[in-house]
């Protein structure tokens, strides 16, 4: 079996699929398909743990125990990078798959996305949380490589060194995968 059917077939057969990467890379689109595709729960890390209406960020301890819950089902789709709860996330994890896009397009997408639903809030996250866009925010989205990926890959060799890991590159690759998916099922 070539390296591409065998990903479809191994997405196919997980049970717990973990979608990490930068902002605007796509997790949360390419999440919702996966999830509707293969019948799995669909959670969405900001809505669901970290961000209360009106951007107030849940304590940490409330959104540690909300994922440790989460994570004990048997049938999830969690988009979110959180590198804080990658130690709750992983262990039950069965897949990653981890869009590592051009910061650029990342970009892009960001400025797409806030101009599309600016003083409101888009449907993976809570009411009253309207889209927003500054400084520090593209700062984290063009230095994800250097600081936050090195993170990742720690925490994935620490925590789950057998786990798989499907790197997407490119639009073309998220495409490919998620039309690879729809045919094997």
């Amino acid at each position: 079996m070539n390296l591409i059917a065998a990903d479809a077939d191994r997405l196919r057969r997980a049970r717990r699929i973990l979608v990490v990467g930068s902002p605007g890379s796509g997790k949360s689109t390419l999440s919702q398909e996966l999830a509707s595709v293969l019948g799995l729960p669909y959670v969405p890390m900001d809505r669901d743990f970290f961000w209360l209406p009106g951007w107030e960020m849940r304590k940490r301890d409330e959104a540690r125990q909300l994922i440790a819950e989460a994570v004990m089902a048997e049938r999830w789709l969690i988009d979110g990078t959180g590198a804080n709860s990658l130690d709750l996330r992983l262990p039950r994890s069965e897949l990653v798959i981890w869009l590592k896009l051009p910061r650029a397009l990342c970009l892009r997408r960001v400025v797409r996305r806030w101009m599309q639903y600016r003083g409101t809030s888009r449907p993976d996250m809570p009411e009253d949380c309207p889209e927003r866009l500054d400084m520090e925010f593209i700062r984290y989205i063009w230095n994800f490589q250097r600081d936050v990926e090195p993170a990742i890959s720690q925490k994935i060799d620490e925590l789950a060194p057998q786990l798989p890991v499907m790197i997407l590159q490119s639009p073309s690759d998220i495409s490919g995968l998620l039309a690879r998916t729809k045919r094997a099922l």
